[in-house]
């Protein structure tokens, strides 16, 4: 029987040119590692008739990653904020996510960061501080 553990989740992220090299991120929330937005494939118009017309549409991918307060890839977001503020334009992200458990691996490009948390809430402890990256494109393989 196979696994579906995420234990062994890698999620790797370039932003050139702020970090060309691509770094893996690190202390994920314990109850989430990310989440994705079902995406909209299809536009459908009912005609007068009662016969569908249905079309193909492109759409942005939305992904959600959630760290620990303490991680240390908190920075990396940090300092792309801090370099967006900086030249007041956005620098584009490229990743992959690559679950061993299941055998696949996403590969997304041309991504943008669209919610920031400017820091953890605090709580009895500090919670989890929750990204959010709209992707052009993101596409699966097995590996």
């Amino acid at each position: 029987m196979g696994s579906i553990t995420s234990a062994n989740a890698v999620y790797m992220l370039a932003i050139p040119p702020l970090f060309a090299v691509p770094l893996q991120l690190q202390g994920f929330s314990a109850d989430n590692i990310f989440t994705t937005d079902p995406v909209t494939i299809a536009e459908t118009s009912m005609g007068l008739d009662g016969i569908m017309s249905a079309g193909f549409v492109f759409n942005s991918k939305t992904q959600s990653i959630s760290l620990q307060a303490d991680s240390l890839s908190n920075v990396l977001f940090d300092n792309w904020v801090a370099a967006q503020e900086l030249i007041k334009d956005t620098y584009r992200a490229n990743g992959v996510v690559l679950l061993t458990s299941i055998n696949r691996k996403w590969t997304m490009t041309n991504g943008v960061l669209t919610t920031y948390p400017v820091m953890p809430d605090a709580a009895r402890t500090l919670q989890p501080r929750r990204f959010t990256i709209t992707w052009e494109k993101v596409q699966p393989a097995a590996v």
